[in-house]
């Protein structure tokens, strides 16, 4: 079973945008499924999006862990450790 090191990353953040993910509605473009970074609030838009920004976010900012803000779900994942938390 794979572990998470970066547990100590997670902030009490507010979420960046109420209406979807912030990098897609800034270039008019659509998402899938959002997850919400653990570290500073970004809201993004997930891997089976056409932009997968909530990758793109953890990778060039170095947060790695979100968690989905999709209405009836609560699981959070590592990027770099490719693990639920």
């Amino acid at each position: 079973m794979t572990t998470c090191g970066h547990l100590d990353q997670i902030q009490d953040v507010t979420a960046d945008s109420t209406e979807g993910c912030t990098d897609c509605l800034a270039i008019g473009s659509r998402w899938v499924h959002l997850r919400m970074c653990l570290s500073c609030g970004h809201v993004a838009c997930c891997d089976s999006s056409p932009n997968r920004h909530a990758s793109a976010h953890a990778g060039a900012d170095g947060h790695p862990i979100m968690r989905s803000v999709e209405p009836g779900e609560d699981w959070r994942w590592c990027y770099v450790d490719q693990a639920l938390v």
